[in-house]
């Protein structure tokens, strides 16, 4: 290492303590997407702390902490640390307030940023930044309630469910070069480079029925439960229409299904995603998820309203990042590095940014159990938070030396699906539609 990579390295080991309780803090006080004012005020408090200048309040919560902005127009990196977490009940964490934990990672992710900022904000090492770093806390990765999020929609608040999505849309990343990017894995190691995962749109299917007597008089009503049921039935039925390589995943969740037990439910409401490997395979499922829904409609009588949002593009799979390893072996001699690939069922807002600029994604150990479930906890805050700050802080350092050599040539030889933000958000909104049936229409 040469003396400024040291110097990282011994910022982040003066400041361990300050980044574990800010660490320990956001995991225990997990807030849900586009709702995390708490986590969101915590980070910029440390990023006003250290002296820089923050931009808040973007796509409701984001927040982007700027270091040597002077120097922009040399080259731009920003660290990305995701602010939302998932709502599990039963995590040992979870917010009384919200049932949100933290079972993902994402308070990893933005102790690693808030650390690596502690470094590289140091004077000895900024000066030796040849562009701007921004230190971006994002929201909603997790992309869930939908019915919240289509209210923020109608009040003006967001476009899109995502919160990359709507800080592309909105400009936000109009001023980044190329970004880094961490998530968590269970057991020990160093993963970089990334395979390919789906993309999806989301979908709120409300029925409307008839209320009546369930037990005097039911056929005067109109269940709208039955007409979900069958709906999801006729669903079932078409999963083997649906292609293997095209990796299409469908998992409805039924969030009403009636008032009283008495009474003939006259409302029920499902939500669920739509994902696959490629915008192809999303279309179809998306269409034979529709024609499911409305056969459950047509059975009973009942009416039907299908709204469909734009969810997140499939992420794109990346080499491994050189600067990475490097960054790692630093961070962490002797510790195992595993070069990752192959495909994913699960989903990202990173490869939307991904089809605009470069994305380069690290994993850091120290958890065990299983994302998205209640087992999840970190068992090593060394691997979870301090190598994480280590290693955005020396590749950050690294990408932006020499005048950005690294970055700028990174930058030049990337090829994006979009030429531009516009081109981008056109393709988005094809996916916002609504469908409505009656029997009349």
């Amino acid at each position: 290492m040469d003396a400024v990579e040291q110097k990282i390295i011994q910022m982040i080991d003066k400041n361990r303590e300050e980044i574990l309780a800010f660490a320990r803090d956001i995991y225990t006080h997990a807030e849900l997407g586009y709702k995390e004012f708490r986590t969101s005020e915590k980070f910029v408090t440390q990023m006003k702390k250290l002296g820089l200048k923050v931009e808040e309040e973007l796509a409701v919560t984001g927040a982007k902490a700027y270091l040597n902005p002077q120097k922009k127009e040399t080259f731009s990196i920003a660290l990305l640390g995701e602010l939302d977490a998932l709502r599990i009940p039963n995590h040992k964490y979870a917010n009384p307030e919200n049932q949100a934990a933290h079972c993902c990672g994402h308070h990893a992710q933005l102790a690693g940023v808030v650390g690596a900022a502690m470094a590289l904000s140091c004077p000895e090492v900024a000066e030796h930044l040849d562009g701007q770093l921004i230190f971006f806390a994002v929201p909603a990765e997790e992309y869930g309630e939908i019915e919240f999020k289509d209210r923020l929609r109608k009040e003006g608040r967001i476009k899109y469910g995502g919160g990359k999505c709507e800080l592309l849309r909105i400009g936000a990343f109009d001023d980044i070069d190329l970004c880094l990017a961490h998530h968590s894995m269970p057991g020990e190691g160093i993963g970089i480079g990334n395979g390919s995962n789906n993309g999806f749109v989301s979908k709120v299917i409300r029925y409307k029925g008839k209320a009546a007597h369930a037990a005097g008089m039911p056929e005067k009503g109109i269940n709208a439960l039955s007409a979900a049921s069958l709906g999801l039935q006729a669903l079932g039925l078409n999963r083997e229409t649906f292609r293997d390589e095209d990796a299409v995943r469908v998992h409805p969740i039924m969030t009403k299904g009636g008032d009283l037990v008495n009474v003939v439910p006259d409302e029920a409401v499902l939500e669920t995603l739509v994902r696959a490997k490629n915008i192809e395979a999303i279309q179809d499922a998306s269409k034979k998820v529709d024609r499911s829904f409305y056969a459950g409609a047509v059975a009973v009588g009942a009416e039907l309203e299908i709204k469909t949002l734009p969810g997140y593009l499939p992420m794109l799979p990346v080499e491994p990042l050189e600067e990475f390893e490097y960054a790692a072996k630093a961070a962490a001699p002797g510790r195992e590095i595993h070069i990752l690939s192959g495909h994913s069922g699960g989903s990202t807002d990173v490869g939307d940014v991904q089809h605009l600029m470069p994305v380069y994604t690290f994993r850091t150990g120290g958890i065990r159990g299983n994302v998205h479930q209640a087992d999840f906890d970190v068992v090593d805050e060394e691997e979870a938070y301090i190598e994480t700050a280590k290693i955005f802080a020396i590749t950050a350092y690294r990408l932006l030396k020499d005048q950005a050599g690294r970055g700028r040539e990174l930058k030049e030889n990337y090829h994006p699906y979009f030429s531009s933000r516009k081109e981008y958000t056109d393709f988005m909104d094809q996916f916002d539609s609504m469908k409505q049936y009656n029997q009349e229409s």
